[in-house]
């Protein structure tokens, strides 16, 4: 049997060591370490044992006071909507998009703004040389901007030479997947050199307090390469989304340790870089003359932003043995398949011999639930060829068997709407709301609003 091994205990830390000294390695403090008297271990135990031998943990209790973040405003509105309210002082970002999308863009037009304003502000790029990021700011008309810009791969060489001055209040790293840590083995992009790059920028930007913005590539199914980890070691994940044939871009909160998420920040790919969009609805609504049939206004809801959007339909009857088509663009084919199996077996309509069309208007995606209701309509309107009036938005959940079920914000939906000089409002029936200036149609169940549209009520 191992002989037991007494043990001393700092008083200082409670760190524990082996035998006595003068000085304890842990704290530093001078004549603290004092026999404990009441166990000894044998080597065995204090191997295997982690109830002892770590320092003393200070408990806090909930209802400590907090002081708020440090934020810096960027400028843009639309950027700071989407973050909480602008970049936290020694927080980590994580920027990710399609190549062309305009991350750099975005990045340096906030880094523009904000040296503009007197902050400190260091553009490292991998990608490009110094000359082409200067090139990109001289067309987007911020060539004066007093930026310190620096094309490096190695994390060694940029935190020695922002080690060297204050550090920056804005880092912006361009992008981690070029980054090269010599204290790892292996090749830029791997993803035990992104883990080991992006943990010793997020260390620096912790202990000098600076705001890092990594930007970060994307696969082909449009999340952010290399480890998963990445994500959670940052403490913001955005997603730059939009088509590129479309003007629109939509920055996407994902996650956000300093606010909410899925909130967004919509812009506009112009000739001089990228413009907020202050009314989104405006952008994803189709201006049409007079009613179409198929086209219904859904008031979708992203975060605590309303953006009204138009969902058209077209139905195509086809002949006899032929394989009917379903196409949906913006939106999940899986739940548009619901609703037409809804239809049929609920409301007696039938779309088995007609190739159906979906499609968001603008290219925007939808992912609320709430669009059901104005999914259906559009089906019914398009297969009826009778059109929706063009002054009506709809919203509501439709469930499995045919009720339309009430969802969730149905007055900022409404006050959206109302804003947008929209008089009208399909929705469900159990919504508990007075809003005044627009006239509400409520229906419990979907054969109810097939009723309606049809003129059968």
């Amino acid at each position: 049997m191992a002989k037991p091994q007494k043990r001393y205990v700092c008083q200082a830390c409670g760190a524990v060591a082996s035998k006595w000294q003068g000085q304890c390695g842990d704290c530093g403090e001078w004549n603290t370490l004092v026999e404990d008297a009441r166990a000894v271990v044998t080597p065995f135990q204090k191997k295997h044992n982690l109830q002892s031998g770590g320092a003393t943990l200070s408990l806090v209790g909930l209802d400590a006071d907090v002081p708020l973040p440090d934020r810096m405003e960027t400028g843009i509105p639309e950027l700071d909507r989407a973050i909480g309210g602008g970049f936290v002082t020694g927080s980590a970002t994580l920027l990710g998009g399609d190549p062309g999308i305009g991350k750099s863009t975005l990045l340096l037009q906030a880094a523009a703004r904000l040296a503009s304003a007197g902050r400190e502000i260091a553009y490292i790029s991998g990608e490009e040389a110094a000359d082409q990021i200067r090139l990109r700011a001289r067309r987007l008309g911020l060539g004066d901007a007093p930026i310190k810009l620096a094309a490096a791969t190695s994390v060694r060489d940029i935190l020695t030479t922002l080690s060297e001055s204050a550090p920056p209040a804005l880092l912006v790293i361009d992008s981690i997947q070029t980054m090269h840590s010599d204290l790892i083995e292996g090749a830029p992009g791997t993803v035990s050199q992104v883990r080991a790059s992006a943990q010793e920028l997020i260390r620096f930007a912790k202990e000098r307090g600076t705001a890092l913005v990594l930007v970060g590539h994307v696969t082909k199914d449009g999340s952010i390469a290399g480890p998963r980890v990445l994500e959670h070691m940052v403490d913001t994940v955005l997603s730059f989304e939009g088509e590129r044939s479309h003007q629109y871009r939509i920055l996407r909160a994902i996650k956000n340790r300093f606010g909410g998420t899925d909130e967004i920040g919509v812009f506009s790919m112009a000739e001089g870089g990228l413009e907020e969009v202050s009314n989104p609805s405006m952008l994803f609504l189709t201006q049409r003359e007079e009613s179409v049939a198929g086209a219904v206004v859904f008031p979708a809801l992203e975060g605590t932003r309303p953006v009204l959007v138009e969902i058209q339909a077209l139905v195509v009857r086809l002949a006899s043995g032929a394989t009917p088509r379903r196409a949906v663009v913006g939106w999940d084919s899986g739940r548009l398949a619901m609703i037409l199996a809804v239809l049929e077996a609920r409301c007696g309509l039938s779309f088995s011999t007609s190739e159906v069309y979906l499609n968001v208007a603008g290219g925007y995606r939808v992912a609320d639930p709430a669009a059901d209701l104005a999914v259906a309509a559009a089906l019914v309107s398009a297969l009826a060829e009778q059109p929706i009036a063009a002054d009506s938005v709809a919203f509501g959940e439709i469930s499995l068997s045919g009720e339309v079920r009430s969802v969730a914000h149905a007055p900022m939906r409404l006050r959206e709407a109302t804003k947008l000089g929209f008089s009208k409002a399909l929705l469900p029936a159990a919504v508990d709301t007075r809003e005044s200036g627009i006239t509400l149609a409520g229906f419990s169940t979907l054969r109810g609003l097939v009723d309606h549209l049809l003129g059968r009520a």
